[in-house]
């Protein structure tokens, strides 16, 4: 039985079915019915929702009555009392799960609310992936019927006062449709275990025991665990161990910088497919090959969505918001410029500053691309150094100098009475240092002209510190951010600067 034959849930179908209609449309749609929802909560009730469901232009009216939260002022005024149990306070009836999100710099878990609502919407997003995948050429459909392997997080949530919390994809997994199950690797039992190394233990004992065609989550960890098999096995590459395995789903990181030694661990070219998928929704999903990456942005069914260009008259130096930013619609942006989301969601999330930024890639099709983060950029004295401009510069001096590096990140440091980036690289692979550095300075000068400009004055050197591949997941590991979900930052700041500086002091590298 192939999975296009399934008999999926009425109202998935009919989501499935829905004519495509221009993204403005689609957007007013998932507004209103996001507002009618939500208009007897506390938080629809203070700020008027049935009044804007009246107004001719529900959009501009929901604009100018609804003020942007980030999570920390949401938190503070709203979401606080649905972990204290209050129902219909930002959605109808009680907040049952939540996701906990560090993000990849902040100390501190977040409690992102989710509900049916959202995991219903997500639901459909995913078959609609599913179904796209009839775009690509030259696919294996039986892959699709085969195992999931899915390293996620633990399926056993935190148990709190009337709440469970875990990870999203353990959530999800606990909440899966039922046509789902026979696909869903590994088993319950270690899906349960919360210990990240004893699950890729588990996984490696049963690897010979399954059939799998799809792996799903962030390429370093899927990375290792593959390794784990190939060596466990003595075999050369991973299909020898699992044949059909022909998709690799992933997200959350740029996996250009993986590619290299990804593929070393292969037998056969495998189709990748980037998906979007954050705590508060998933926001975007590859829905075709195509040259510049894009995902199509989920705008016609449980998403509405705001974009704030990210520039120095909507964000202070440090990332942060002004007050009242002028937001655009999806409609309304401008391909190759980065705009920080605004998110309004089936689970509470009203005007939401989600803390990503992305680049329109095509507009008609409404594609975009990460770019990065509003707090992980370098601009320590105007040079502006966004992921995407970092990446692209590795990525291409990888390419030059033909080695692997996976991981890395930068730190703004004083240098004299100037200042200076450090990188922190990692590969197994022999480098030349100074080469290395050189490319890279070189490659960013071209991709950034503020950059280029800085270099000639208060950004006086560029340094460089190549370290072993595993250091990076030991330093997560060391500060429990083991696991699916948590991805090394590719900027350093204030207390995770610190907290790397001194694990590299203590282990000697």
């Amino acid at each position: 039985m192939a999975l296009f034959d399934i008999k999926i849930p009425n109202r998935i179908a009919k989501a499935l079915h829905l004519p495509e209609v221009p993204v403005k449309r689609q957007q007013k749609r998932v507004l209103k019915k996001l507002l009618r929802k939500a208009k007897f909560t506390e938080f629809g009730q203070k700020y008027h929702f049935d009044n804007i469901l009246m107004q001719k232009d529900i959009v501009s009216a929901f604009k100018a009555n609804v003020p942007i939260y980030d999570y920390n002022s949401i938190y503070a005024e709203w979401w606080h009392k649905t972990l204290e149990g209050k129902p219909d306070i930002c959605w109808p009836g009680k907040i049952k799960f939540y996701a906990l999100s560090s993000g990849t710099s902040e100390a501190a878990s977040k409690f992102i609310p989710i509900t049916n609502d959202l995991l219903q919407g997500n639901k459909v997003i995913m078959v609609k992936q599913l179904l796209s995948l009839r775009n690509y050429n030259d696919i294996d459909v039986s892959s699709i019927r085969r195992g999931w392997l899915m390293l996620g997080g633990s399926t056993d949530l935190q148990k709190g006062p009337g709440y469970y919390a875990g990870d999203l994809s353990g959530i999800s997994v606990k909440k899966a449709p039922f046509w789902f199950q026979p696909f869903y690797k590994p088993t319950k039992k270690i899906a349960r275990e919360k210990d990240w190394n004893k699950k890729l233990d588990d996984i490696v004992e049963h690897a010979r025991d399954w059939d799998i065609g799809f792996i799903v989550g962030v390429p370093a960890w899927v990375q290792m665990c593959m390794e784990m098999v190939i060596e466990r096995y003595g075999v050369s590459n991973i299909h020898e161990i699992w044949p059909n395995l022909s998709y690799f789903v992933h997200g959350g990181v740029n996996f250009e910088p993986y590619k290299g030694g990804f593929e070393k661990l292969l037998g056969k070219p495998l189709v990748y497919i980037e998906t979007y998928l954050a705590s508060e929704g998933f926001i975007a999903y590859q829905s075709r090959p195509n040259a510049n990456g894009g995902m199509k942005l989920v705008t016609g069914d449980h998403l509405f969505f705001e974009f704030i260009p990210f520039d120095k008259e909507n964000f202070s130096p440090d990332g942060s918001m002004v007050a009242n930013p002028k937001t655009y619609l999806a409609q309304e942006v401008e391909e190759g410029k980065d705009y920080a989301i605004l998110l309004s969601t089936p689970a509470g999330a009203w005007r939401y500053l989600l803390g990503d930024t992305v680049r329109f890639t095509d507009k008609s099709k409404a594609e975009i691309i990460i770019s990065g983060r509003t707090k992980h950029f370098l601009s320590l004295v105007g040079e502006h150094l966004s992921v995407d401009n970092m990446t692209k510069a590795l990525q291409l001096a990888t390419e030059e100098m033909n080695v692997s590096i996976p991981e890395y990140t930068v730190a703004g440091i004083p240098y004299g009475s100037f200042f200076a980036h450090q990188w922190y690289v990692a590969t197994n692979d022999k480098v030349d240092e100074k080469k290395l550095i050189k490319l890279i300075d070189e490659k960013i000068k071209v991709l950034n002209d503020d950059y280029a400009v800085e270099r000639k004055s208060a950004l006086k050197e560029v340094l460089i510190k190549v370290l072993p591949e595993d250091a990076f997941l030991k330093f997560l590991a060391s500060l429990g951010k083991v696991g699916a979900q948590h991805k090394f930052p590719r900027v350093l700041k204030g207390k995770m600067l610190e907290a790397w500086n001194k694990f590299l002091k203590e282990n000697g590298y």
